[in-house]
């Protein structure tokens, strides 16, 4: 006997809006903070990172990152989620989107004098941190790369989330 169902339609992968995920994952990492540091400050910065860069601002209300911080916190953060396709081979890659998102991170924490921060987090994966900042225990368990790029050479060290959010509390605000 014959099947006379069309069982196509099931087959199609859904579609899935990477805007409203990232803003998303930029809401959890602002409130995990919140209740890290026992404070409001922490929220999603307003056009996803690009307020600073789209609206005339004076200098002390431009906002850099995904995130607005409180005002001694020492780092700027990019929050990315997804590119379930990057490997462990991405991080060798310096073409890659990773080394993109870092470079971004690097661009926005220059600009508003801050260390950079990238959280990144693929699904079904605990969330990653990298920084070139220094601030954080030698004994936790990390990943260091050493990149060189314009005849310098910088360390970055790749961090569980959770594990630098239980670290000293203190290295996060200046």
């Amino acid at each position: 006997m014959k099947d006379i169902y069309d069982l196509s339609p099931l087959d199609k992968k859904k579609r899935i809006n990477s805007r409203s995920k990232g803003s998303g994952f930029e809401r959890q990492v602002a409130k995990i903070l919140n209740e890290t540091f026992d404070t409001k400050e922490f929220s999603r910065t307003p056009g996803s990172g690009a307020y600073a860069t789209t609206h005339s601002l004076p200098k002390h209300l431009k906002i850099y990152g995904d995130l607005i911080t409180p005002e001694k916190f020492r780092y700027c953060i990019e929050c990315k989620k997804g590119y379930n396709k990057l490997s462990i081979i991405s991080l060798y890659d310096y073409s890659s989107d990773f080394w993109k998102f870092y470079e971004q991170c690097e661009k926005d924490s220059k600009k508003a004098e801050k260390e950079p921060l990238l959280i990144f987090k693929q699904d079904r994966k605990p969330a990653l941190a990298m920084t070139t900042a220094n601030n954080f225990s030698h004994t936790l368990k990390s990943i260091q790369l050493d990149r060189e790029k314009d005849g310098y050479i910088t360390k970055h060290k790749i961090y569980l989330l959770e594990d630098i959010l239980e670290d000293m509390r203190s290295c996060w605000f200046s």
